[in-house]
């Protein structure tokens, strides 16, 4: 067969998550598995995870928190960030999906439902430190703390946790962000219960800045293995898959591989390093459906290509590929095509 495969090795995927685990105690791992778990497949992603002690899920969508409730071991919290409508808020309570709340709007939708539903709504506040992805702003808290409470005390609500998205510009900035939400958690406290949950930082954040740590760190990139753009390597991560694509032609000096810019591999990548039988080749021209790659001394149709994948032939990563057109690597697996095969083996 000629498609181009994405091979996945649910191994390295399993001592990935047991790196990242290592890194982040005592703060618990949330993995998020958004955009199809970065491109790589829910349903084996999140079976694999669950199997290893994963406990937490980020799915960003009520949609994809639906599917992950169904592949996930029995008991597994998963955490949907994304303002949603009042039906998918129906469909998250009725599976005990707990909710991220950014606006009072969306907080008094999540209350009305519950009571309507006669559920209890798990709720994690989300407080806006400066990012401005969502989030109440800091002069909004106290009210919104207070409908909280209100309906806490009548049994629709529970507020589980309290969190938020920083810049990850600087470390100046980080840390102004980290003052407002510590602020935030002290303004809850003072109304009731500390929320046991407080997560504040994602994956870099939560790899090199172990004090804004928070109960629960969201961890997606390096889980599969993909570092972030311009950033350095990680200690004890390595990319979970390979692009790989079979020669299909050869074109006087040059291979023509079974992949292109159709695929969803973008043609400003001509001119990258490529893992080939005898190393690494240059990338030079993405076409719709094929590409061409320099040849090599005893070159034939049949033979594979990796376009990324973890260097074993001379090839770079997904994250290496992605800066040289000023993207993250997640971009560059989630762009995939269907056409590209997912295949994972253990």
């Amino acid at each position: 067969m000629n498609r181009p495969e994405l091979r996945i090795s649910a191994g390295t995927f399993r001592a990935n998550i047991d790196a990242v685990r290592t890194r982040i105690a005592p703060s618990t791992l949330l993995l998020v598995v958004k955009d199809d778990a970065y491109g790589h497949g829910l349903a084996w992603t999140v079976r694999a995870a669950s199997a290893a002690g994963v406990e937490w899920f980020g799915s960003y969508d009520i949609p994809t928190a639906l599917d992950v409730r169904r592949a996930a071991a029995s008991g597994a919290r998963i955490f949907a960030w994304a303002t949603s409508t009042d039906a998918e808020i129906d469909d998250a309570l009725l599976s005990d999906i707990d909710l991220g709340v950014g606006s009072a709007e969306y907080l008094e939708r999540v209350i009305a439902r519950a009571f309507e539903l006669g559920r209890l709504a798990r709720v994690h506040l989300k407080i806006d430190t400066g990012l401005h992805r969502n989030g109440l702003l800091p002069e909004q808290w106290d009210a919104a703390v207070g409908v909280a409470r209100a309906a806490e005390a009548s049994g629709a609500l529970e507020l589980v946790g309290i969190w938020s998205h920083i810049a990850e510009a600087s470390d100046a900035d980080d840390d102004d962000a980290q003052l407002v939400f510590l602020d935030a958690i002290r303004a809850a406290s003072e109304s009731g219960a500390t929320p046991a949950l407080q997560h504040l930082t994602a994956s870099a954040a939560s790899w090199w800045r172990p004090e804004l740590r928070g109960s629960l760190s969201r961890i997606g990139a390096f889980c599969y293995g993909v570092r972030s753009a311009d950033g350095p390597e990680l200690d004890g991560i390595r990319p979970i898959a390979s692009l790989v694509a079979n020669v299909v032609d050869l074109d006087g000096t040059d291979a023509v591989l079974s992949i292109g810019s159709f695929d969803g591999l973008p043609s400003t990548l001509s001119g990258s390093p490529v893992g080939t039988p005898a190393g690494a080749r240059e990338l030079r021209r993405i076409e719709h459906t094929s590409s061409v790659v320099d040849g090599w001394p005893g070159m034939a149709v049949g033979d594979e290509v990796r376009v990324f994948g973890a260097g074993d032939l001379g090839e770079v990563s997904a994250t290496t590929l992605a800066e040289r057109i000023d993207t993250v690597g997640e971009e560059i697996l989630t762009r995939l095509s269907t056409r590209v095969r997912r295949t994972v083996s253990d």
